[in-house]
């Protein structure tokens, strides 16, 4: 009894450590309104329908009970049961609370789910638009019919358990006999059975109700749309009318069946229903085959016409891309002469800002040159934010942060990974549009603690994407701050972040909820210990709101003093009329993502999504703060309901944090895959598909996955100034040329933010893709020599940086660096720059100056005899230099570079790059002229 007594106890405090410490980080972080709202409201569902389902199976057993017939006849079946019935007799009434209370906890824990769904119903905001069918309220179908779906399938499952129980109990106690001589059910259990029987039908027949409106969120293939969504033809014309015929005769039926109380006979009801199954087979299934058959496929482009139409503008409005303005684009502009090529070299300086560091490529040079410590990392995809340099001017940044790495501490155990190393330290960030002398990142935020144009900020880095252990800091224990060359620096956290564990309660709790008896009587806690977890800022916005979808690329910014995490978020629904459906974990998807960029879904299928949320998380107190972004989304409103006081008004995102604000990824990713569909408006060249465009395929990796969008500062044509945007390209269905370029102003600050600019390239006179551009590159033989070359140089390997593209004066530019990763470094430098116009011969030189002097044919190209573009001189004639003795000197240079790098000797480091790179080019014309390895 003792022992039994113990593991109760035991039980029960394991389940209050769980509720207990998600109480306790709430109030932590200032949202227990949401915690309370949604415990509630799931308390809330879980009696109502818990009680309802219990009482409705307890009532009906009950009652099958006391009709029961006073007298069972005399037969082998009724003396089989009476053994049964007198082994239940004495536990009649527990047997009847076992069974109702169990049926009632199943169907409570099942309504406490919708949560989400009845605090949508009932708060519920109008859309102000109507559909084109029913002319009800957008607003119907995303709040409203979701709930009375739940409501239907709860009142189902709750007729057919109460007929299942009433059923069992009359035949148990002799109202129901299969092989008894005489009557098979007395007349009370006839009574009783046909009212339950009527119940169900009768919400059969609101359930073909129902399903009228369902037409409008009904999913189904046309050819030119694999999701589509909304009515055809065949549903407005057939099964509409199908639906509300068998409405009628489903209410009929089930008056047959209540009927049955005073008739006492199943003759009707069973006719009844007989003929309402044919009915639904007749005019629910054939009918309509019918009409699709003789009406539809002879001519189904202008039948389906009105409404694909409807389709175009639900779709369009849902994903908010009624907007995107497609314009004709030549892309393939000549320059005439040597003028025009000049004017085109003076366009590409000031229409777009080239950005040549790849953040995919260059985070192991971020950790190779400012990790410092073992016990630091950044993540292996940086990011592009816009900062102002010395002068005022804003340009395209590359930044990550220096993470803690637990896996990098020196000695393992559990003071060290969860009381001195807690943090990690500074903001690194390098410009995007330049590289350093030797090919590195050309900082502008570097070492540690860390310097630059950033300014001073709160530095130390508590919350990020990398921080996922828990920590306890505050308290006796120091931390470590940061090493340097005088030693290790000490700290206690000054913030008011995380959960005190001063109370002894809260340790115990704890040390339950996380595994861990030391929380419990560890020294190392005491007076101002707190403990910090849930401490990525995507974790912690959706632990806050957890009615939102998560972008899956949080990034950081330094705002006023302090490291902000900047985090989009989405109100998502999948019930938009008309509006096709698509998947988030694949249209969201392409060559970079990984566990840590995915997108966090409340559900993966939606057909309607907004960005109407903007939020930060602070890297110091892990502080979050909600802003509303669109202030008019229903959607939003509605949460703004249910969650009153969570989310601040637009009105409160401060200067200094709106000018970092960008367009997020996820939505991009998720519009462009709607417009490879959705960009023509025009129902007849919808429906045959001709003008469907396709996402390419990343050119630089062997992924075989989409290519990602890519931040950069550019103009597009109809644009004078240029501006922070986000961009991509499509190609023709099944083509590898271009179909078309798309951008969006990606700039919060702009007074055309979230603007889609589409350019239609022409069909007739095919403008090469990114996969042709990336084969021109690697088919030209000077440029695969010069490469070949950079490789024999200790085992190199090259790595190609993001393929950029940019509408250039009717033409295309596309620009893609160069790295060199040595075999002796892990870490990537950028050597060269790949540039391609039009027709123009596609060039390889050492900076993009360089490279854009040469393809538009302002000077020679530095390795090759070929005149440039536009005429002129090609220059001197390569030396009589061999290669092997070139080569021989760049080995030399490489070495003293990387001898003077590990000595910490930059300046040395410089000069011996500068060798290098004249070494390099010496073999590169010595080639050129046809000398050979082998002298």
């Amino acid at each position: 009894m003792t022992l039994g007594v113990l593991a109760v106890l035991a039980m029960l405090f394991v389940m209050f450590a769980g509720f207990w410490t998600d109480w306790l980080w709430y109030r932590s972080v200032k949202y227990s309104s949401v915690f309370t709202t949604t415990l509630w409201t799931k308390i809330g569902l879980f009696f109502a329908f818990g009680v309802v389902m219990a009482a409705s199976v307890g009532v009906n057993i009950w009652l099958a009970h006391r009709l029961r017939p006073p007298l069972s006849a005399m037969s082998i079946e009724q003396q089989s049961l009476d053994r049964y019935r007198m082994g239940i007799a004495p536990f009649k009434k527990w047997a009847l609370i076992a069974i109702t209370a169990v049926i009632g906890l199943i169907a409570g824990a099942s309504a406490s789910g919708e949560w989400r769904t009845w605090l949508q119903w009932v708060n519920g905001v109008p859309f102000g638009k109507t559909d084109p069918q029913f002319g009800k309220d957008i607003s119907f179908w995303i709040f409203d019919l979701p709930w009375y779906r739940f409501l239907l399938s709860f009142g189902f499952a709750c007729a057919v358990l109460c007929l299942v129980a009433a059923a069992l109990t009359h035949y148990l106690y002799g109202g129901l006999r299969l092989t008894s001589p005489g009557s098979r059910a007395t007349a009370a259990a006839t009574g009783h059975l046909s009212v339950l029987l009527g119940i169900f039908v009768s919400l059969k027949a609101i359930a073909y109700w129902l399903d009228r409106y369902g037409l409008a969120v009904k999913s189904s293939g046309l050819k030119s749309a694999d999701n589509w969504t909304g009515l055809r033809y065949v549903d407005a014309n057939a099964y509409l009318p199908a639906k509300t015929i068998l409405f009628f005769i489903a209410a009929i039926c089930a008056v047959l069946f209540f009927a049955t109380l005073w008739r006492r006979t199943w003759q009707l009801p069973v006719i009844g229903f007989g003929l309402m199954v044919l009915s639904a087979i007749l005019i629910g299934g054939l009918y309509p085959a019918i009409v699709q058959k003789f009406q539809v496929q002879p001519n189904e482009q202008a039948k389906e016409a009105p409404y694909i139409k409807q389709n175009i503008k639900a779709t369009r409005d849902a994903y908010d891309i009624q907007g995107s303005e497609v314009t004709p684009y030549k892309g393939n502009y000549k320059p005439a002469d040597k003028a025009d090529s000049q004017r085109l070299r003076d366009d590409a300086d000031t229409t777009a800002s080239l950005r040549l560091l790849d953040p995919n490529v260059v985070s192991p040079a971020f950790q190779q040159q400012q990790q410092v410590r073992g016990y630091y990392q950044f993540p292996s995809t940086l990011d592009v934010d816009r900062y102002k340099d010395k002068g005022g001017a804003e340009q395209d940044t590359v930044i990550g942060l220096r993470e803690l790495n637990i896996a990098g501490i020196p000695e393992r155990n559990w003071i060290n990974d969860h009381f001195k190393y807690t943090h990690g330290y500074g903001a690194v960030a390098a410009k995007g549009t330049e590289a350093a002398e030797g090919g590195g990142p050309k900082y502008t935020e570097s070492d540690l603690p860390a310097k630059g144009q950033l300014g001073s900020y709160q530095q130390r880095v508590y919350y990020g994407e990398k921080t996922s252990q828990y920590s306890i800091v505050g308290g006796p224990q120091k931390e470590l701050d940061y090493s340097d060359d005088s030693g290790e620096k000490s700290y206690s956290y000054q913030g008011n972040s995380g959960v005190s564990l001063a109370n002894p309660v809260n340790r115990a709790a704890y040390a339950v909820a996380f595994g861990e008896p030391q929380i419990l009587y560890s020294g190392a806690i005491g007076d101002g210990s707190r403990i910090l977890y849930n401490r990525t800022p995507k974790e912690r916005v959706e632990s806050v709101a957890p009615w939102l979808t998560i972008d899956g690329d949080a990034y950081p910014a330094v705002i006023d003093g302090r490291i902000k995490w900047i985090v989009d978020a989405y109100t998502t629904s999948n019930g938009y009329p008309y509006a096709s459906r698509t998947t988030l974990g694949d249209s969201t998807a392409d060559s970079l993502t990984d566990g840590q960029r995915a997108v966090v879904a409340q559900q993966n299928q939606v057909n309607y999504i907004r960005n109407s949320v903007k939020a930060t998380v602070d890297a110091y107190d892990g502080s979050v703060k909600l802003y509303q972004w669109d202030d008019k989304d229903p959607v939003l409103k509605t949460w703004m309901k249910s969650f009153p006081g969570t989310v601040q008004k637009k009105s409160a995102i401060s200067p200094s944090l709106r000018e970092h604000l960008r367009y997020p990824q996820d939505l991009f990713k998720v519009q462009r895959q709607l417009l490879t569909t959705y960009h023509v408006t025009d129902p007849g060249t919808f429906y045959t598909g001709s003008e469907r465009w396709q996402i390419p395929n990343d050119p630089t990796t062997k992924s075989g996955n989409a290519v990602p969008p890519y931040y950069l500062s550019m103009k597009m044509p109809d644009q004078k100034n240029r501006t922070f945007s986000l961009t991509t390209s499509f190609t023709p269905n099944k083509r590898d040329n271009l179909g078309a370029f798309m951008a969006v102003d990606a700039n919060a600050t702009s007074p055309d933010y979230g603007k889609i600019r589409l350019l239609k390239l022409p069909s007739q006179t095919p403008v090469p893709g990114p996969q042709l551009v990336q084969s021109k590159f690697n088919s030209d033989p000077n440029i695969a020599n010069e490469l070949n070359i950079l490789k024999k140089l200790g085992d190199s390997e090259i790595e190609y940086g993001n393929l950029l593209t940019v509408p250039l004066d009717g033409g295309l530019l596309y620009v893609e660096p160069v790295y060199l990763r040595g075999a002796n470094t892990n870490y990537p430098l950028l050597k060269k720059v790949l540039v391609s116009y039009g027709d123009n011969k596609p060039v390889l030189e050492d900076s993009l100056k360089d490279a854009l002097d040469v393809v538009f044919g302002k000077k020679a190209p530095s390795a090759g005899t070929e005149k440039p573009p536009g005429g002129g001189d090609t220059g001197q004639q390569p030396s009589g230099q061999t290669v092997q003795q070139a080569l021989s000197d760049a080995q030399k240079a490489y070495e003293e570079g990387e001898k003077a790098r590990a000595a910490g000797d930059w300046a040395g480091y410089g000069e011996a790059q500068k060798k290098l790179k004249a070494a390099l080019d010496r073999a590169a014309k010595a080639s050129e002229k046809g000398g050979t390895p082998g002298g």
